[in-house]
């Protein structure tokens, strides 16, 4: 979608829309219109019951000149401090004209005080709600197909390109995390998943590192591989890595569960809804798509990516419940459920990224339990960490972008419930707390002196209804939060 900013309207046929305050006079907003244009609009809206509430429409046409322009009244509500108020604004209207038959939409904010950035967030929320994956649909009929494909945010005073800008780094890397999820298996598998990242990133200064199956058996890393046994597709392990802030200061080190179909293994999952465990990887795609983010706006920081890559399949080779692996930290696994996959393909990159890259932070990601999902549902994120001052950045960077986390507890008593007889750990609990002894055998593997956060977005990778930024599908949650943690706390 091409997205602009200019002073005034323009000339020709597009579609205009009026954002209106809850305390704005509708005939001060409409006050470029002649009277009859002013007196219709009015009357619709009040037909309409448009009383202004945040990203509500009235919807009518207007005549200006030869042109019978459709004129959009959109609330922006009563509250100025409300969450994602300008993304929603944005969001609503492409929503509403995405396939209208409009090919250009006029979003005219003069005289509501608006500043760039404010500008920006309008065209950020129409360009992220406008994102569809249509290349496997060839009979798509002609009322279904996307038509807009412009918008011009007029009156959004200085700042508006250079707060965009930024806007366009954060989408591209949105738009790379919902292509990955929403993929097919049969197309984004480890190594596919590695070529899309490397294409997707050329040239924006990312420097890559992969390890292959032989180089991972030599670290150790057989809980990983454990994972990938059953499979005919070789994991992978993918490190990104961003060199933008001072040389002499550890990296921020993200790292994402990169399943990229979960049968649950010899463990099976139950065929019905099977097909969605395609965006098993989910935090690997966040995890990429943040650092194309970072790496597209020249994020002033050091911040080093990784994805464990895998396919968990049952096979005559797969692993069976009750084997032990052992990880390359060197601690003993007792695999109870072969289901359970996330935790030891994350238990190895976690490793890894300690001893590789020596991080202050680590950060990981992953569409790792059904618990979280009954605990929490689509609304939140859960968030797991050793340090306060952390978790208290996740968060706020969450609710400033809407990837919102709900911090959950930890202690003594859940991680106790993952001890095995025979091993130093089994891979999973009881029925109970299943979510908590998850990120308690993760924290297991982290080491002394690191601030670690895990994020279980089990019920945030996609969505079974449209929201402000997103329609039914995959929704890139987690790139504008990691984007934002990293922009608030590491950079400046």
């Amino acid at each position: 979608m091409k997205i602009s900013f200019a002073d005034k309207r323009p000339s020709g046929a597009y579609a205009l829309a009026i954002p209106v305050w809850g305390e704005d006079m509708l005939a001060d907003r409409l006050g470029e219109l002649d009277e009859s244009s002013r007196t219709l609009a009015a009357r619709a809206a009040e037909a309409q019951r448009f009383e202004r509430e945040l990203a509500t429409i009235a919807e009518t046409f207007v005549a200006e000149g030869n042109i019978a322009r459709r004129l959009l009244l959109i609330g922006l509500g009563g509250k100025r401090d409300d969450e994602a108020l300008f993304e929603r604004v944005g969001g609503a209207l492409s929503a509403r004209l995405l396939t209208s038959g409009e090919v250009k939409l006029v979003v005219d904010v003069s005289g509501l005080g608006l500043d760039g950035e404010a500008a920006a967030r309008i065209a950020f929320g129409a360009a992220a709600r406008s994102w569809r994956y249509d290349i496997y649909r060839t009979k798509l009929g002609a009322k279904a197909k996307p038509t807009l494909d412009e918008v011009v945010i007029v009156g959004g005073g200085r700042g508006a390109d250079d707060a965009w800008r930024d806007k366009a780094a954060l989408l591209a890397g949105i738009s790379l995390c919902r292509t990955l999820v929403t993929e097919p298996a049969n197309v984004i598998y480890p190594t596919s998943f590695v070529e899309r990242c490397q294409a997707a990133m050329k040239g924006v200064g990312i420097e890559f590192e992969i390890l292959d199956e032989a180089a991972m058996r030599d670290l150790g890393m057989h809980a990983l591989l454990g994972v990938s046994l059953g499979s005919a597709q070789p994991p992978r392990l993918l490190a990104m890595r961003w060199n933008g802030g001072d040389p002499k200061r550890k990296p921020v080190a993200f790292v994402g569960k990169g399943v990229t179909f979960d049968t649950g293994g010899i463990s099976i999952k139950p065929a019905a809804g099977m097909e969605s465990m395609k965006w098993d990887m989910g935090g690997a795609a966040a995890v990429a798509g943040a650092m194309l983010a970072l790496a597209g706006r020249k994020a002033k920081a050091n911040v080093v990516g990784i994805c464990g890559l895998v396919e968990n399949m049952p096979d005559g080779k797969a692993q069976r419940p009750g084997d032990v692996v052992t990880s390359m930290s060197g601690q003993t696994i007792e695999v109870i459920n072969t289901d359970a996959e996330g935790r030891l393909v994350l238990c190895d990159a976690i490793t890894w990224a300690q001893r590789h890259y020596n991080p202050e932070i680590v950060i990981d990601l992953a569409t790792l339990t059904g618990a979280m999902v009954i605990s929490l549902g689509s609304e939140y994120a859960g968030m797991f960490s050793n340090d306060d001052m952390l978790a208290a950045g996740l968060a706020e960077a969450g609710r400033t972008t809407g990837d919102r986390l709900w911090r959950m507890p930890m202690g003594d008593v859940y991680d106790k419930m993952i001890e095995s007889p025979i091993a130093d750990m089994k891979n999973i609990g009881g029925r109970e707390a299943g979510s908590i002894t998850a990120a308690c055998f993760l924290g297991r593997f982290v080491e002394t002196g690191v601030k670690w956060a895990h994020l279980d977005i089990a019920g945030m990778a996609w969505a079974n209804k449209a929201s402000h930024l997103f329609d039914k599908g995959a929704t890139g949650y987690g790139v504008a939060l990691l984007d934002r943690f990293i922009a608030d706390n590491h950079e400046g």
